[in-house]
């Protein structure tokens, strides 16, 4: 009898041990990000128009985030903050100078996918990569050629990447994946690129091995660039006909109260005039988001199915979140950049396949910043956090331990983009432009912070400083500047003081 138990004894073990050589324990992460997505564009959201079924099925059944803002609202310092964890004012990656560097190869080895590569996952990369990498930080940050096989090729084990579109300039590893090359094969009929995207995506799942954790990093080229070749058409017609809502905030033609050296100088502007500035183009403008918004969800249903079939779900993470959000009119403008809400408010959730389902399914308020995803995903994976790395693993509000008594009460936000000095970036005396402009008062660099109640921000190289002060409980539109009002002498100094604070601490002094 006990020889009986012994056998079945040793049998269960030894599936025991098969099923953990065959299965990681190391959660897969898939990190999701669109482009220039607007928060609210979606059903979980609150607004359901956009038709977004997939992405809200995820957001019911994981964490959705209703005060996650980035740190930086503009694609390219954007993405680089949530690779590397740092500010932009500290890894000085973007489109102007002074912070117009590219991404040095010691930098990009201290970002979420190279520190998961060296702990034995299996990375990936699709879409918009929207940043350079070189052997060391050069300027400008937008050079010719970007080298991504060789400055990414030994982070990367699956990488479908281009700068902005994929139409051309695809770069593609492996090399001897002829699934993946037909893909992106020229000349095939066009499927649109966000299903092309999405066709990737399955096929870097259909090609993962068992036995070893993954990191997929997809990065949408959705929605911006809503011209018809981007855009899968016959999605456009789900909303053709369609009457979006339009925010209270939205302004016909130009909006007075904007501070005088923004209406002058930032793009956001001039492109509102041509874009949103009427109900009719306004309307189109969001019926075109709205069907790159619904390509992408559709992806997103595709995701998830693939990750049932394979049994992947139940070890599976999966983040979604965007690189910046868009005006749409709101504030008379179009654009980004700006500290406005609509700018930097991120749409942020978190689903946790390996939580049971009583344990999922929540919102949080609390303040989470872009600057926080790389630490995060990698406490997620078991892994530290290098100290390079300037934000706050939010982990702990995923499992519901965070003390929310200690959490941080405010988060840092700048805008460090000049649209003059983008069309100036490959001058040679660039730093002389820069100069020049602040000396002509033609800078609207901005930096300021958001607390659970009020936004703050200040056009800081404007003589005079400019100000913009909102409680946002009250006024979540911004529409009421409270800098002069003198009921909040002692909110605004305390906010002015928090901001230098934080400043200070970005620049990592």
């Amino acid at each position: 009898m006990n020889y009986k138990i012994f056998i079945v004894f040793l049998l269960l073990s030894s599936v025991s041990c098969k099923k953990n050589k065959e299965e990681p324990t190391q959660p897969n992460i898939i990190f999701l990000m669109t482009d220039d997505q607007r928060w609210d564009n979606m059903g979980c959201y609150g607004k359901p128009e956009f038709n977004t079924p997939n992405i809200d099925n995820l957001a019911s059944e994981g964490v959705v985030f209703d005060k996650a803002y980035y740190a930086v609202a503009i694609c390219m310092p954007s993405r680089v903050t949530m690779l590397t964890g740092r500010f932009n004012s500290n890894h000085k990656v973007g489109f102007v100078a002074p912070t117009d560097y590219t991404l040095s190869q010691d930098d990009f080895n201290k970002g979420y996918p190279a520190i998961l590569k060296e702990a034995g996952y299996r990375n990936g990369f699709i879409g918009k990569v929207g940043y350079t990498v070189t052997e060391n930080a050069t300027r400008p940050s937008t050079p010719k050629e970007h080298y991504y096989k060789e400055n990414m090729g030994s982070v990367f084990d699956f990488f479908a990447g281009t700068e902005t579109h994929d139409r051309n300039g695809m770069v593609l590893w492996p090399e001897n994946d002829l699934k993946l090359q037909q893909i992106y094969e020229k000349g095939r009929p066009n499927s649109g690129r966000t299903l092309r995207t999405g066709e990737a995506m399955i096929h870097f799942l259909e090609t993962q091995p068992k036995d070893q954790p993954f990191c997929l990093s997809v990065s949408f080229y959705a929605v911006k660039h809503d011209n018809n070749k981007d855009m899968y058409m016959p999605h456009h017609d789900l909303f053709k006909d369609k009457q979006l809502s339009v925010p209270d905030n939205w302004v016909e033609g130009e909006n007075d109260k904007l501070p005088k050296v923004v209406k002058e100088n930032a793009r956001g502007v001039r492109l509102h005039k041509q874009r949103s500035s009427t109900p009719e183009l306004q309307q189109k403008l969001v019926r075109r988001f709205a069907t790159q918004g619904y390509s992408v969800d559709d992806q997103v249903g595709l995701l998830v199915d693939k990750l049932k079939e394979k049994g992947m779900l139940d070890n599976t993470i999966i983040i979604y979140t965007s690189d910046n959000g868009r005006f749409q009119g709101s504030h008379g403008l179009f654009d980004k950049c700006l500290l406005y809400e609509e700018s930097v408010k991120a749409p942020l959730i978190v689903y946790d396949g390996r939580k049971q389902k009583a344990e999922r399914g929540f919102r949080d308020n609390s303040l989470i910043s872009s600057v926080d995803m790389a630490p995060t995903i990698l406490s997620l994976a078991g892994l530290e956090a290098p100290q390079s790395m300037q934000g706050k693993d939010f982990s702990p509000i995923l499992n519901k331990t965070q003390d929310k008594s200690k959490w941080r009460d405010a988060v840092f936000m700048e805008d460090l983009f000049i649209a003059e000095m983008f069309h100036k970036r490959y001058n040679k005396n660039v730093d002389e432009i820069n100069a020049t402009l602040i000396k002509e008062n033609k800078s609207y660099r901005s930096h300021g912070v958001r607390t659970n109640r009020y936004k703050y921000f200040v056009y800081y190289e404007h003589t005079p400083k400019i100000e913009e002060l909102y409680d946002l409980e009250k006024d979540p539109l911004e529409q009421n500047n409270l800098v002069n009002n003198i009921d909040y002498s002692e909110v605004l100094n305390g906010l002015r003081d928090k901001t230098e604070e934080l400043y200070l601490e970005a620049l990592g002094k």
